[in-house]
């Protein structure tokens, strides 16, 4: 398959032809639904108005997993669809989403957890392997305290009675989205990011044929059988262009994460901290030199362009940490934060948290024939999109089906790179970001100071992953930002000087990205009250 992704030929097709349908929305439900739509052979064209993945999917936990605790609200057929589709992400993307053993601590002090909610758990992960979690070949089981403690060593050792090891998968949410997207590219899609939706087209009958968008400071008109709303949260102002009003069909809930060196948990697999004031748990996640810890699930109603973690939000972390483990966390120890809306249905009854809500998505068809998909969660994305896709083919009389359950995503086919931080990123296309790499010593070079990323990957994202801004490089392309928030800041004007010399530049558009990217984290300090980093992680100066 060709490769090419390239925006301005994007933008041309999206001028120039007539599609069978459009998307709106280039998180992953809007690019699996271009993929699946694409693979069928309908001609199709997705829209972004910010960048790939840059709302919920670059902010997720990034696991790809059945929710356990769904068991709980007997939602058994949401962990079913979800492990089910866990298994085919592990087939079809095996460079991106990789098997991830889960540590669930019994602790038995300061009313953590009881015997008796210990043979609970485990008679809930037996449901969890009966309902599908046993496709991955392995089953959970029962382990000692004393390997727990191997598993991670912070744990509080006299609050430790046992543990259980269960298996799900874990993948990098904008490298999956990413790829999704170019490999809908691949079959045809034509696929531009920073293009904003401005109004929707009608023809004199009420009936939406398509869109008008704003690119680059140029609107145009791009013309669809069928128009796709999968803009996540912001699905409602989408409906509102069509609908006359907002129909206030989604409930937005924040979830926050936190990162912290990875030699402050020292766990060597995932593990699952309970929070007992409000029943819930929270993943503590390795991700190379760091780990992550979260999510909350809290009510949002504030600015969805805008979602930040609070202090609030980093204590309630700290806090669930330092309950469980004998080397406590601090704010000094944070490296990186963030927060993003999941695009939940509203329903449920007045008062209901948000935690409580179903992740089940929804399909609809307005009378102007906008379809719209909403609710589902990252795991569950090749199956909401089929089901999208389905609708919009029955609404244009098309007789055809998803391709997608075993349809593999650019780079996993091939022979895979010999450097595992390039394999895991990229797959069988790293081998053309070391060609990068050999071409030239200064793209060898780190591209930020104690972290893994190559100054060639910089490059590589402008050339064939349209990134187009500072942030699109550091905060989705890398994941610098959210892993190691000051050390990405002081490498942003050396980072803007490469992209620079590709994108040609000039010094007052360098130093404008600088700029953005400078007031985007003194902003997120500000809301989170974090001071700039205190741990020494050799990043220099």
């Amino acid at each position: 398959m060709p490769t090419t992704f390239d925006r301005a030929q994007a933008l041309a097709r999206l001028e120039a032809e007539t599609f069978d349908v459009l998307v709106v929305g280039g998180g992953i439900t809007g690019v699996g639904v271009a993929l699946d739509a694409a693979s069928r052979g309908l001609r199709t064209a997705l829209v972004e108005r910010d960048d790939f993945s840059s709302g919920t999917s670059s902010k997720s936990s990034k696991l790809a997993h059945g929710g356990l605790r769904y068991l709980q609200q007997k939602e058994f057929g949401l962990v079913y669809e979800a492990l089910y589709e866990r298994t085919i992400m592990l087939r079809n993307a095996p460079h991106l989403v990789r098997e991830l053993p889960f540590l669930i601590p019994v602790l038995t002090r300061d009313g953590l957890m009881n015997p008796k909610i210990a043979r609970a758990l485990g008679s809930a992960l037996w449901l969890y392997d009966l309902t599908g979690g046993v496709r991955s070949g392995k089953i959970h089981r029962r382990i000692s305290k004393a390997r727990a403690l191997e598993h991670m060593p912070t744990l509080r050792e006299s609050n430790l009675a046992s543990a259980y090891v269960y298996y799900d998968a874990q993948v990098d949410d904008s490298r999956l989205t990413l790829t999704v997207a170019r490999t809908a590219a691949a079959h045809g899609a034509a696929v531009a990011n920073h293009t904003a939706v401005v109004d929707l087209l009608k023809d004199a009958a009420g009936t939406v044929r398509g869109a008008t968008v704003e690119a680059d400071g140029r609107q145009f008109d791009v013309r669809a059988r069928a128009v796709v709303n999968a803009a996540g949260v912001w699905s409602d102002s989408v409906r509102a262009m069509d609908e006359g009003a907002d129909p206030r069909s989604i409930r937005p809930a924040k979830g926050i994460h936190i990162t912290v060196p990875w030699e402050k948990v020292r766990n060597d697999i995932a593990t699952i901290v309970p929070v007992p004031k409000d029943r819930r748990s929270i993943f503590v996640v390795p991700w190379g030199d760091f780990t992550y810890i979260g999510t909350t699930d809290t009510d949002y109603d504030g600015d969805s362009d805008d979602p930040q973690c609070t202090p609030e939000d980093v204590q309630y972390c700290l806090d669930a940490m330092n309950l469980a483990m004998s080397e406590p966390l601090t704010h000094a120890d944070v490296t990186g934060v963030w927060a993003g809306l999941r695009p939940l249905i509203a329903g449920g009854s007045v008062g209901d948290k948000t935690k409580d809500l179903s992740r089940k998505h929804g399909v609809s068809t307005s009378p102007g024939g906008v379809t719209t998909i909403t609710g589902g969660k990252l795991t569950t994305y090749r199956r909401m999109a089929a089901d999208t896709v389905d609708a919009v083919a029955e609404r244009l009389d098309m007789r055809t089906r998803s391709r997608t359950k075993k349809l593999r995503l650019l780079g996993a086919e091939g022979s895979q790179p010999a450097d595992e931080h390039l394999q895991s990123r990229y797959g069988s296309l790293g081998a053309d970001v070391l060609t990068l790499a050999h071409s030239d010593a200064d793209l060898a070079a780190p591209l930020i100071p104690g972290l893994p990323y190559l100054r060639a990957e910089a490059v590589y994202a402008i050339r064939e992953e349209m990134a187009g801004t500072l942030a699109d490089v550091l905060e989705r392309r890398t994941r610098a930002r959210i892993i190691a928030r000051d050390a990405s800041l002081a490498a942003a004007p050396a980072v803007a000087a490469l992209m620079a010399r590709e994108l040609g530049w000039d010094d007052d558009r360098t130093q404008a990205e600088v700029a953005a990217y400078t007031a985007s984290i003194a902003h997120e300090r500000s809301v989170s009250a974090l001071p700039a980093s205190a741990v020494d992680l050799g990043f220099g100066a």
